[in-house]
């Protein structure tokens, strides 16, 4: 078994706080009690609680990059893609080990953050928007999903449905909220197969 590092200790835990109470609902004492180490040494690590929250939403970045580069690789259908991430946040939801996005809470709070977190916090949306429009303009170009509008538009309208749906799960604490607000918005983007193939004749005639 890996030993976790007590940096990773205190930055798994400054992101469960961040995710119940945003950034001004918690503090070093708070991550004191439940690491069980001094202030004193996590100032060692972090002296900043800017830090701090900087080096937890650039984690989550980074790990979300990773799980992006991974579905990328596993599954060349778009519409997999798509679906391989809202599973992800069905999971961390209906189990609760991540119930709402890290950069999704700080988002709410962004005109009242310190400017180094908000650049982090707008660098991970930038960061999904970028593999949203790519990944709707593969679909697209695949026959694999259809679109109202161009990618670029249609992938911050699935930002905007992914987050909203995630608030609606937690005002109602239910998580059924997020499936069906995102299963309804992806059965809009659904290829059915006959009426592809019709538009495949079509533009081949």
């Amino acid at each position: 078994m890996v030993e976790v590092s007590k940096r990773e200790e205190i930055l798994r835990c400054a992101q469960s706080l961040i995710v119940a109470g945003g950034y001004n609902g918690f503090s070093y004492a708070d991550i004191s009690k439940v690491v069980g180490i001094r202030n004193a040494s996590i100032h060692h690590h972090f002296p900043s609680k800017v830090d701090l929250v900087v080096a937890a939403v650039e984690q989550q970045r980074a790990a979300i990059q990773a799980q992006i580069e991974a579905v990328e690789n596993d599954a060349p259908n778009a519409m997999e893609q798509l679906l391989a991430y809202v599973d992800y946040w069905k999971r961390c939801i209906e189990d609760q080990s991540a119930p709402f996005c890290l950069a999704g809470v700080l988002a709410v709070e962004l005109p009242g953050l310190p400017p180094e977190v908000g650049i982090a916090v707008k660098g991970h949306f930038n960061d999904l928007g970028l593999w949203l429009n790519r990944v709707m303009t593969l679909g697209v170009e695949q026959g694999t999903i259809q679109l109202e509008l161009e990618p670029g538009v249609s992938s911050q309208f699935f930002q905007t449905t992914i987050y909203g749906a995630m608030v609606m799960a937690r005002a109602y604490n239910d998580p059924r909220k997020f499936n069906f607000v995102v299963d309804a918005f992806l059965a809009r983007m659904r290829v059915d197969g006959r009426k592809s193939k019709k538009a495949r004749v079509r533009k081949s005639t």
